[in-house]
């Protein structure tokens, strides 16, 4: 196996990387001591970056490879992990992993095989390595990189490191928080606005211009490549996934789901159609809401995008005009992992109500409720119960 071939690829690739910006909290992830880790997300959020800052800290000591390389045409990862080990390598990177066949079983005889070896796998088809991690359990950990948050987007435009707070901080002290924040970077609400269009993906630094069509393709892609590529999907149910698409983005509003109407619509069964909205929130396209109930229940209530630059670029491609409501609810939800839906103001967060709107909101639709708040999209506020809408992407 030439790993010269290897070696040189990943000094080219290195000598382009840029460390001003490392997402540090997934950086010390992979930096940590476990052995085998899968790094996933969504296409576009930056998961080859991070391991090629994870390789450029451990100063060359690690070989970097992907699994559709040509160079596998004919060998093995076993077989280039086996000629690296001897040569003194003891962490090997592999990125595009699940286009590799029979991946998990060469990831698990190699894991077995060199016991001090330190592994890290990524790829773009995050929903692939979902499906296949059962048959790495006790080996494999998975750890999901987000999109960028507004906090991680205005460091970046800034070049600077803001303080994160807790939840709790920002309920009881958002007047004083935002107000030092927004004095100190005045220009902090006007690129909100702009975070909220094209700032989630770190591919908006090669250009605003064509960042709607380059997050479209990734979307695509996710439709036509990753999803068929599970075997439990018929390929000619592909076109329900783009239907549930336009559906969501077109209701300009959250989504209201009917399961069984949908389901008579496309022809599928109830649990059909539950699998496939699933896999939309597994690969990271749809947020699906449940109601804040007593009962536990796995039914979603309503569906919203998983963030607003899906929104903008699929509205776009439609020449939609969004709903600012509908922008604002899309980067509520996803500030929070555990959100409701909820009869009472728009959605619950823990024991906490949040009615979500513009600076002319009020409180009267929860007025004399305990623990409610509303989240509005105003640049700072003197009011702890009126907490501007960016601010709770600084939540730890």
């Amino acid at each position: 196996m030439n790993i010269s071939y290897f070696t040189r690829k990943q000094e080219l690739i290195l000598a382009k990387i840029e460390t001003k910006f490392i997402r540090k909290e997934y950086f010390d992830i992979l930096n940590s001591n476990e052995r085998l880790i899968a790094l996933i997300g969504a296409r576009g959020v930056g998961k080859t970056t991070l391991l090629f800052q994870y390789i450029k800290a451990n100063n060359g000591k690690s070989l970097y490879m992907t699994g559709d390389d040509i160079e596998f045409t004919n060998s093995s990862i076993y077989t280039l992990t086996d000629e690296f080990y001897a040569l003194g390598g003891r962490v090997i990177v592999i990125d595009e992993v699940h286009k590799y066949k029979n991946w998990v079983q060469e990831i698990k005889n190699i894991y077995d095989s060199f016991v001090d070896l330190t592994i890290r796998i990524s790829g773009s088809s995050m929903i692939n390595i979902l499906y296949e991690k059962y048959d790495l359990s006790r080996r494999l950990v998975i750890h999901t990189l987000p999109v960028l948050s507004f906090k991680e987007y205005y460091e970046i435009q800034k070049g600077i490191t803001l303080t994160s707070y807790t939840f709790q901080e920002i309920l009881t002290n958002s007047s004083e928080i935002s107000k030092e924040l927004v004095f100190k970077y005045e220009d902090l609400y006007a690129e909100f606005k702009n975070y909220l269009q094209y700032g989630a993906y770190p591919f908006y630094l090669e250009g605003i211009k064509s960042f709607n069509s380059k997050l479209f393709n990734a979307l695509d892609k996710i439709i036509h490549e990753d999803i068929p590529s599970l075997n439990k999907i018929d390929y000619s149910h592909i076109s329900i996934f783009e239907k549930l698409i336009f559906f969501v983005v077109s209701a300009n509003k959250p989504f209201s789901v009917n399961v069984a109407a949908l389901a008579r619509e496309f022809g599928v069964s109830e649990p059909t159609l539950y699998t496939y909205l699933s896999i939309l929130d597994k690969t990271a396209i749809f947020k699906s809401m449940r109601k804040s109930s007593n009962k536990v229940s796995k039914k979603p209530q309503k569906i919203l995008f998983a963030n607003s630059n899906i929104l903008y670029a699929y509205a776009d491609k439609i020449n939609l005009e969004l709903d600012i409501g509908t922008i604002r609810e899309t980067f509520f939800v996803n500030c929070f992992e555990n959100i409701f839906y909820s009869d009472i103001g728009d959605f619950k967060v823990d024991k906490y109500i949040f009615e979500v709107g513009g600076k002319n909101k009020t409180f009267s639709q929860i007025k004399d409720k305990k623990n409610s708040f509303l989240a509005i999209d105003i640049d700072f506020s003197s009011n702890n119960n009126k907490i501007p809408l960016w601010l709770f992407s600084f939540i730890k």
